[in-house]
């Protein structure tokens, strides 16, 4: 006989607490079916009851292939003789919950109909826009818990975007704006590769222990969500102006290691960092990530990305594992070859970084941001391609 979810959860919840009665009675509990036994998609449902709804999303790793629900990203796809299934498509969106703490610095980013910048607008509109994005057959993006650099080219960093305190705790309103972008992701169907630090924002932190305080309380926080589509980036380019020692590349595989240790109910987080523009990762890095990303920002030949992806699966300690560009500045979209082309033809998936001017219509870094698909010409013409490439329905 087949037994409904609800059921199922009625007899878990019975058997837990006769388990509590014979325990305090001295007596060894007999459990009425093996808990294995119960189909996944059935315990799959209770869990997202009690998690609010959530974890209809879980992301996975076999091998090189990134998977979504157990099966290969864009499963069954290829395009001009590329295997596209199990890659990740993705777009550096990292200023979804962006907003400016310091007063002094905060009116550089009001939205052009009103004089003021509003950061509930910033990630309600990013929301809406999201659909647009699944749409087209992206099926990740990359945000950032400290964001990104907000205006091209700057030397220093006077705004104060972060989700992290000086002690490492985490500012509730900016978790609240984070957990309805997770939620909206996690109904789409969409992977969100979460960055914890991000340089010089990261020296507002007091030391190294509020840096391990900081990793914890994110990683934890994503865990007890009950979210399965999170990737954890500890750093967006750890190669790049760190202030703590531990976020640099000799160390930033402690944080890596860090991170997989967290467990909830039997699951982790799958955990990376990433490097500067046409850097490939350290040995250190190779060996404890879970997947590798690369950046192709400043690289305007191809042939050097496909050479990247060569070089990384060549370093020592190197195990099969899926290789993402999850960051890279490359627009030729519409040329037969370009980045994304290259990255793709040696197996590796590739991310859109577009930093815009802070009008409201082009970029997704400079706040305020247009968070739509078609927005720009650029925009149009790298979704165009992402639907192309994956079959997209729009």
């Amino acid at each position: 006989m087949l037994m409904t979810g609800t059921a199922i959860a009625l007899i878990l919840s019975a058997a837990v607490v006769g388990t509590f009665l014979l325990l305090a009675l001295g007596t060894r509990p007999r459990l009425p079916f093996d808990v294995k036994s119960v189909p996944p998609e059935l315990f799959g449902a209770a869990q997202r009851r009690k998690a609010g709804g959530r974890g209809r999303t879980a992301v996975s790793i076999s091998g090189d292939m990134f998977l979504i629900n157990r099966k290969q990203a864009s499963h069954g796809r290829n395009w001009r003789g590329w295997r596209i299934e199990g890659l990740l498509l993705n777009a550096r969106l990292v200023q979804g919950m962006f907003d400016d703490l310091n007063p002094e610095t905060r009116t550089k980013w009001a939205y052009p109909d009103n004089g003021k910048w509003d950061p509930d607008r910033n990630t309600s509109e990013f929301c809406e826009a999201m659909a647009g994005w699944s749409a087209h057959g992206l099926n990740a993006f990359t945000i950032n818990l400290q964001g990104g650099m907000p205006r091209r080219d700057a030397n220093e960093q006077p705004w104060h975007n972060s989700a992290l305190a000086e002690d490492g705790s985490l500012r509730p309103a900016y978790m609240s704006r984070l957990e309805r972008i997770l939620d909206r992701a996690d109904e789409l169907g969409m992977a969100v590769i979460l960055g914890v630090f991000y340089f010089g924002q990261d020296a507002r932190l007091r030391d190294e222990a509020a840096v391990r305080r900081g990793l914890d309380s994110a990683v934890g926080w994503v865990l007890d969500g009950g979210w399965r589509n999170v990737l954890i980036e500890v750093n967006n380019e750890c190669d790049v102006r760190y202030t703590h020692r531990i976020l640099q590349p000799d160390r930033v595989d402690e944080l890596i290691q860090r991170a997989q240790d967290r467990h909830r109910d039997g699951h982790r987080l799958l955990v990376s960092t990433s490097y500067g523009g046409g850097t490939i990762p350290g040995e250190n890095v190779v060996k404890s990530a879970d997947f590798l990303l690369l950046h192709g920002n400043g690289v305007s030949d191809p042939g050097r990305i496909a050479e990247m992806v060569r070089q990384t699966r060549e370093v020592r300690g190197y195990t099969e594992k899926p290789i993402l560009f999850n960051e890279d500045d490359h627009y030729d979209i519409d040329k037969p070859r370009n980045n994304m082309t290259a990255a793709i033809s040696e197996y590796a998936g590739w991310g859109f970084y577009d930093q815009g001017e802070g009008n409201y219509a082009d970029g997704f870094q400079s706040p305020p941001v247009n968070w739509r698909w078609d927005s720009s010409p650029r925009k149009r013409a790298f979704f165009g391609k992402v639907s192309e490439v994956t079959g997209g329905s729009a």
